[in-house]
């Protein structure tokens, strides 16, 4: 039966106190909110300045091509991020990873902010940007994966989905954070002195955060579902062949819990949590990449609305993201999944319908409205949904792989799929019906996905 919760006897935790749990929570909010302030930084500077610094001797067209490209690296980066750093976790631990992907994404994004310009040292400038972008992606692709799975390991059950739920708000707490810096930035300063040397000051303000976040995940004690998993030994997960060793001298019942993480056929929990990834994250990149320029370029409105939309939308996230978390801990994560799912396909046209109505409330309305229920909403339960369907043994790699690639897949093709068919259509109604899409193959995805709510997260083998 797919609503019922799973009714496997849980496993006693870990001792853990409140404040390790406090500790965990502020790491894994600290760390997601990191990663989107360091790639929106990166990503508003691509629009404003680096095709000017890095790329001057080329059209404005080609160096602002040439900037969003570097920009579009991290994502490459990003996949086998969450392939490496997703198996080491499995392997030795989620703190350890935790620790060198904060490390990686604070070094990288305090360095871009002292590389010379190509007026300094020519091609080389642009060269080492590139790197500095592929070590800032290589560890942001496992970082958002492994902050969701440290912290709704430590969780207790009955609040996983609220706690869980705290990742999620980092995205907002970075995002914001970042557009508020170069707000400052441009309105206080000259393009001169912007060019010169204010460009480099929110890449330097990132050092103290992350000396703090380091700080902070030194003294955080491991996952206490790692510890318990059957198959560690001091501390290291067994591998394949020790494994099936241990079985063969283990009682039955031991033997019957190790076979059921190693034996187990891999994919249909893979593909349902790339299913309900890729919902969110294509309404995200309609909703917060095309439809601001969409809208600029489109409607007789202030080009500032769309932005000041995104923002408006990004504030009530904040209750909109612990909110959803209580439901989906209050009536499972099934049932929210699928009504979230149905709102957004009900609402697509009346919210597209209010986008394009050309008054600024509409379009205010319309953006937060799609915003907190398309994406937030839906990005709240991702985070303790996708960890609950999937085993101790293998979470962190699947968990890294499917957020990223499905991340990748949606957020590539949306955007573009939209300008081309809104250029060859002259309407807005593809948008909406891609919104449509999305949105089915979330709620397909949590139609046939089994209720997690309540599993015992120390169970090696996924939860279908």
């Amino acid at each position: 039966m797919k609503d019922s919760v799973i009714a496997a006897q849980q496993t006693p935790s870990a001792q853990r106190t409140t404040r390790d749990l406090t500790r965990a929570a502020v790491s894994g909010w600290l760390g997601t909110a990191m990663e989107f302030m360091d790639f929106q930084l990166y990503s508003l500077a691509a629009a404003i300045v680096f095709n000017k610094i890095f790329f001057p001797d080329v059209s404005p067209a080609i160096g602002l091509i040439a900037a969003m490209a570097t920009y579009g690296v991290g994502y490459v980066a990003r996949l086998a991020g969450a392939v490496y750093f997703g198996r080491m976790g499995d392997r030795i631990g989620r703190k350890k990873v935790l620790y060198l992907t904060i490390l990686l994404m604070g070094a990288s994004t305090t360095l871009i902010g002292v590389l010379p310009t190509y007026a300094t040292i020519g091609i080389l400038a642009p060269v080492l940007l590139v790197v500095l972008r592929l070590v800032q992606g290589f560890g942001a692709g496992a970082e958002i994966a492994g902050a969701t799975v440290m912290l709704t390991e430590y969780a207790p059950v009955r609040r996983r989905g609220l706690i869980s739920s705290l990742v999620s708000l980092g995205t907002n707490s970075g995002t914001l954070a970042a557009s508020a810096l170069w707000a400052v930035l441009l309105a206080v300063l000259s393009e001169e002195q912007l060019l010169s040397w204010g460009w480099r000051l929110p890449f330097l303000l990132s050092f103290a955060l992350m000396i703090f976040a380091v700080w902070l995940r030194r003294s955080l004690k491991e996952s206490p579902v790692f510890e318990q998993r059957p198959d560690v030994v001091d501390s290291v997960a067994l591998a394949r062949d020790e494994v099936e060793s241990a079985i063969a001298t283990a009682d039955s019942h031991e033997g019957s819990v190790l076979a059921a993480g190693i034996r187990q056929r891999k994919g249909k929990a893979f593909f349902l949590a790339l299913g309900l990834r890729f919902g969110q994250a294509g309404n995200s990149g309609l909703i917060q990449t095309f439809l601001v320029g969409y809208i600029a370029t489109n409607l007789a409105v202030g080009r500032s609305v769309p932005t000041d939309a995104i923002v408006y939308g990004s504030l009530a996230g904040f209750a909109t993201v612990p909110v959803i978390g209580l439901l989906g801990d209050r009536f499972g994560r099934r049932a929210v999944y699928l009504t979230l799912s149905s709102l957004t396909t009900v609402l697509a046209f009346p919210v597209m319908l209010l986008i394009t109505s050309g008054s600024t409330p509409g379009v205010m309305i319309g953006m937060a409205l799609g915003l907190n229920v398309g994406v937030l909403g839906l990005f709240s339960l991702e985070s303790v949904t996708m960890a609950e369907l999937f085993g101790s043994r293998t979470r962190f790699t699947q968990l890294a792989l499917a957020k990223e690639l499905g991340g990748i897949l949606a957020t590539a093709i949306g955007p573009v799929l939209a300008a081309t068919l809104t250029a060859v259509t002259g309407s807005w109604w593809p948008i909406a019906a891609m919104l449509i899409v999305y949105s089915l193959i979330t709620f397909v995805s949590a139609y046939l996905a089994p209720e997690t709510r309540g599993r015992d997260l120390v169970r090696l083998e996924d939860a279908v």
